[in-house]
């Protein structure tokens, strides 16, 4: 029983002495490793040499391979020499055959005698030696130019040919040779010449080919007497290599909207100048070739102008016209530099721009007017310099902002413009631009006077039909809204185009350039005294239609009654003024008197620093007055009618007033002129009507000095508040105005001060007002 518990327990646990050693395990897992290694060098031997009998094999086949190529080239080459031969054959086979036939031929007419037939038989075998000589050097010739060709040698080809030319001038010709060889002989070597023209437009035609390699090939046609053919495929190169140039760099244009028209006019004529320079080296100055450079510098002009068209920004910014100016200006200067080469292509490139920088223009002062006329302002920031936003800045206080910004727009606007262009485009479109910029005023103009307040006369105004967002009612913010147009006229519109003026009067001083003179001069030329002209018509119209709405709304009252009634001339308690002990002009002259003192204190205040503005419109409204009642049918209807009643005290009275007119005139400054001139017509039209009435003038009317004296002495008790007439029955309307009377430094803007009132006559009185001291470019008055 013990022995067997003793084997079970051996068959759970085995003794320590089944255990195999690591020392075993180590050595046993090491041999098969040594195996497998070497094993694997075994392969790896074997593979290599496997690897060194495949390449010795394929070394062995490409020798084969090579030596199989020589010998196919030498095949060739005999094949070559074997056709060469073949057709040598063939051309000896020819030259026998027609020289039997002549030696036949000869021997027939010379049967008949036997001496001459001797002699002709010696004759024809020395010819017979000479022609066998000349034949082989001939065919060794051919023989020597077919081996240059098969080795491509074309240019050794080339010279051989024009050397045997040069020799025989009869190969020349144009091929109607009497003599059989030299026919066969051109004849094979025309065929030679066509195979060398057929490989030189090959290399022409390789993408790769170079500018040298061109060169070869192009002379190698002009000794070949292919010129024209040689002239072409220099064309086609130049103008290949100038496509390629613009096809890289149009990818960049949308990177250069202002400045890509100067580059592509550069590539383009720089490819030009060097065009024409090549050409003149290789094709010398044959007038053939000359001409096709000119058409084909034409053609690219025209494609310039094109690529510029087609990879402008859009034509109606800024940068469209700054584009368009660089264009003109870089094509205009290589134009001149061409000129130097005899190539004159300035008259062509501005009939090829001229549309296109119209369109430009055009469509840019299009853009111009919808930001001048957008009164709304919109969001758009359009920043002045303190030199041009300054003098409209006086003016934001008496007026809507609004007005101001409208005309900050106006000149931001216009000195945009001015600034795209360039010196050249100045001198060819100029006088255009200036018209368009003094059309563009005018539409300014337009809004302004739509912004006015009082009834529009003026027929011209179609296109403001939107109502104007703001309106100038008070006398501040009218005058205000007058200021602002005379300023820009004035200072600075002028200062914005100097540049225009300055470049057009240095080009007429120096006689213009080369490419100064080219477009008509209706393209270029402007009187600047035209163009001012333009402007101060415009201005007229504005202060026009100011005058008529301020004078109408005097004498009409809001109820439509006229206060400036002819009844006031009818009647009268007196019968004579002269024995009035204080006779004053009739009540709305008094009242027109206090409306220009109140409106000469505003304007004071508005139109500070110019008082050539305030005297030009002041005297505006005066004559407006004298010729409403000029021109007043209702008025002279009640004077010249019948059954009026009319003493001679109206007939004073109405003198009386038209002299009182005059001399307000006189009195602050204003030109008279034109005043005295209506008002001698009212006065001499009234004394017709009176005196048709039975009124003797002579004796009811006293002295021109009586009439000048009472209506001075009139102004001095306005002026003193003496006067003792309620002018408030004529001025009901204005409940918050009163009369503000005009402060000495209005006064003495005049040089005849009231001081100097009573020592001048009648005659001097009317016409005194010196209208020199209102002279200036834009601020004239029309009427004078």
């Amino acid at each position: 029983m013990k022995m067997v518990e003793s084997s079970e327990e051996e068959d759970d646990f085995p003794s320590m002495e089944t255990v195999t050693p690591q020392s075993k395990i180590d050595t046993i897992y090491q041999s098969k490793t040594e195996k497998g290694i070497r094993k694997i060098c075994f392969e790896l031997l074997d593979l290599k040499d496997a690897v060194e009998n495949l390449c010795s094999n394929t070394r062995t086949k490409y020798l084969a391979f090579l030596r199989l190529s020589d010998e196919v080239v030498e095949m060739k080459h005999e094949l070559n020499e074997l056709q060469k031969h073949i057709s040598a054959q063939g051309i000896l086979v020819q030259d026998l055959m027609s020289g039997v036939s002549q030696e036949l031929e000869e021997w027939s007419r010379a049967c008949g005698d036997v001496l001459e037939t001797e002699d002709n038989s010696e004759t024809h075998e020395i010819d017979d030696v000479f022609s066998t000589e000349a034949e082989d050097q001939r065919m060794q010739f051919l023989e020597h130019v077919d081996v240059l060709l098969a080795e491509h040698k074309i240019e050794e080809a080339i010279d051989a040919i024009d050397a045997e030319e040069r020799n025989h001038p009869e190969l020349k010709g144009s091929g109607d040779s009497t003599v059989s060889e030299s026919s066969s002989f051109k004849t094979a070597l025309l065929k030679r010449k066509a195979m060398l023209e057929n490989q030189l437009i090959e290399i022409s035609q390789q993408p790769s080919v170079g500018i040298v390699e061109l060169k070869k090939v192009l002379s190698g046609l002009l000794k070949l007497g292919k010129g024209p053919l040689a002239h072409q495929i220099f064309l086609k190169s130049y103008g290949s290599r100038l496509q390629r140039s613009i096809e890289d760099f149009l990818a960049l244009c949308p990177c250069y909207p202002e400045t890509y028209s100067a580059t592509l006019s550069n590539l383009v004529f720089s490819m030009i100048s060097l065009a024409t320079k090549e050409s003149g080296l290789m094709f010398s100055d044959n007038p053939v070739y000359s001409n096709r450079i000119v058409q084909w510098a034409e053609w690219e002009i025209e494609s310039l102008v094109r690529l510029v068209k087609e990879n402008a920004p859009p034509s109606e910014t800024s940068s469209a016209l700054r584009a368009a100016s660089v264009c003109v200006q870089a094509s205009l200067n290589h134009c001149s530099a061409l000129e130097a080469q005899d190539l004159k292509l300035t008259k062509l490139l501005l009939v090829l721009l001229q549309p296109y920088v119209e369109e430009v223009l055009e469509l840019n002062f299009r853009r111009a007017r919808k930001v001048v006329l957008d009164m709304g302002g919109g969001d758009e920031s359009m920043p002045l310099s303190p030199r041009f936003a300054s003098p409209l800045s006086t003016f934001a206080t008496s007026s809507d902002r609004m007005l101001v910004d409208c005309g900050m727009r106006f000149i931001f606007v216009v000195k945009e413009i001015v600034e795209q262009l360039t010196r050249l485009v100045i001198l060819h479109f100029g006088g255009n631009i200036l018209t368009r910029i003094a059309q563009l005023f005018d539409k300014y103009v337009e809004v302004l006077i739509k912004a006015l307040t009082g009834p529009t006369e003026d027929d011209n105004l179609t296109e403001l039909k939107e109502p104007v967002p703001f309106k100038a009612e008070t006398d501040s913010q009218q005058l205000a809204l007058l200021g602002t147009a005379f300023t820009i006229a004035e200072e600075l519109l002028p200062m914005v185009v100097s540049r225009i003026w300055n470049v057009l009067n240095e080009s007429k001083e120096a006689g213009g350039g080369p490419a100064d003179n080219v477009l008509p001069p209706i393209n270029s030329t402007v009187d600047p005294k035209d163009w001012r002209r333009q402007l101060q018509h415009s201005l007229d119209k504005l202060r026009d239609h100011f005058c008529r709405q301020y004078v109408l709304s005097f004498i009409y009252s809001r109820d439509g009654e006229t206060r400036l009634d002819a009844q006031i001339y009818l009647g009268g308690k007196g019968q004579d003024l002269i024995w009035d002990s204080d006779p004053l002009p009739s009540l709305p002259f008094q009242a027109l008197f206090g409306k220009l003192q109140q409106l000469a204190a505003v304007a004071g205040d508005v139109l500070l620093g110019r008082e050539k503005i305030q005297k030009v419109l002041l005297a505006r409204l005066t004559e407006t007055v004298v010729m409403w009642l000029s021109d007043e049918q209702e008025f002279w209807g009640v004077l010249e009618q019948d059954s009026a009643t009319l003493r001679p005290v109206g007939l004073q009275q109405l003198v009386l007033d038209m002299h009182f007119t005059v001399e307000i005139a006189r009195f602050a400054g204003y030109p008279s002129r034109h005043v005295h001139k209506i008002s001698s017509d009212i006065i001499a039209r009234a004394v017709k009507a009176f005196s048709a009435r039975g009124i003797d003038p002579q004796s009811s009317l006293p002295e021109d000095e009586w009439f000048v004296e009472t209506a001075k002495g009139a102004i001095n008790k306005l002026l003193m508040g003496g006067s003792g007439s309620d002018t408030s029955e004529i001025e009901d309307d204005d409940d918050d105005d009163e009369h503000i009377i005009m402060d000495d430094e209005v006064i003495s803007d005049s040089d005849d001060s009231p001081s100097s009132l009573s020592t001048v006559d009648s005659e001097e009185s009317f016409a005194s007002a010196r209208m020199e001291e209102l002279e200036s470019p834009v601020l004239t008055d029309s009427e004078n």
